[in-house]
Formats: structure tokens, sequence, C-alpha cells
């Protein structure tokens, strides 16, 4: 099999396994269950990853963490028109709720004990995106100390509203909350922009 069928076997193969520990964990997540949601055999799995489990769940993960850094990380951190940037965030996020990733990988591999082998990883993620929007934030003119508060209250408040609206089964409660959370973001930086004094959060 030539390097490049390996290649394009294997990405094709990510949407499902993401599904897959969704769904199951990374420890309920077996072999069996891995191949039929991908629809390969175990001998092709091991083929498109020699690493097993770890590998696939690596693979995933660099798969998200690809998304988000061009969705979102790096337009906020370098964002000229912060209120925009904000808007753009809540836009993509909506657009990647909407592709059926409907609950955040990470966020439930955070949750979840056997995600510990990826600690670091996760915490990472999490850690970026609050960061991006604090300093998205700042550069609108909102405070340091508000600007950090908004930006994890934000990222929380997005996160949950997925886990909420995949548990009621239906979007309204995500669309919602998102809502809410531009509002408040783009009305702090519109606020101190003005030199009006603190948003109302």
């Amino acid at each position: 099999m030539s390097a490049k069928r390996v290649l394009t076997d294997r990405a094709s193969a990510l949407p499902a396994l993401a599904e897959a520990f969704r769904e199951h964990g990374f420890e309920g997540a077996s072999l069996a269950v891995l191949s039929k949601a991908t629809g390969l055999g175990k001998g092709s799995l091991y083929n498109f990853f020699p690493g097993g489990k770890e590998e696939m769940m690596e693979a995933v993960l660099a798969d998200i963490d690809a998304w988000f850094e061009t969705a979102i990380f790096a337009p906020l951190e370098g964002a000229v028109d912060p209120a925009a940037a904000v808007v753009s965030m809540i836009g993509d996020v909506t657009a990647y709720f909407r592709s059926g990733r409907r609950v955040c990988l990470v966020g439930c591999i955070g949750l979840n004990a056997s995600g510990a082998a990826f600690a670091d990883r996760i915490r990472g993620y999490f850690a970026r995106w609050i960061a991006a929007l604090a300093a998205c934030l700042r550069s609108g003119g909102v405070p340091e100390p508000q600007a950090a508060r908004l930006a994890e209250e934000g990222v929380s408040a997005i996160q949950g509203a997925i886990v909420l609206a995949r548990a009621l089964g239906e979007e309204a409660p995500f669309l919602r909350i998102v809502e809410r959370q531009q509002s408040i973001l783009t009305g702090a930086i519109a606020c101190h922009g003005a030199g009006v004094g603190p948003a109302m959060a």
C-alpha cells in the first residue's frame, strides 16, 4: 500500500474514530468498537496507526487542534478588529457544533479519568483558548482582570452549552448561550473602546 494511500485512509478514518471515542470514552473504545466505527479491520487500523489506540486518539486530538488553531486561536490572537474576531469565533464554533461534532471530544476526555494520559494536551487546549480570547479582549481595551474573567467564563459557557444541547437533544440552548456570550464579549469591547467604564457582564 502506498504512503499516500495510507495517509488518505488514515485521515478519512478520523471522524469515525472521534465519534467512537466520544461515545465510548478512551478505555471503552475497544479495537472491536473502533473497527466497527471505521469499517476497517483491526489489521488495517494497525497499519494506519501502528501505535494502536493511543496513536488513534493522538491523531484525533491533532485534527481537532489543527481546526481550532486555524479557525479560533490564530484569529483571536492576531485580531485587528477584536469585536469582529469574537463574532467570527462564535460563528465558527456554531458551525463546528452544527457539523455534528456536538460534544467537544477534548472536553469529554477531560471529564473522564481514562483521559489522564492526555491531561497535558487537554490542559493546553483550554488554556490556549482562554488566553487567546483574553488577549483579544485586551486588544479591544478591556482591562486585564476583566478580560481574563470574561474569557474564562466565555469558554466555560460555550463548552457547557455544547454538553447541555447534546443532553437535551436540541440546539436551541446552545444557540441562546453562545448568542449571550457574543453579546457580553462584544459589549465589553464596545464599552471600553468608547471609554465609558466597565462593561456589565
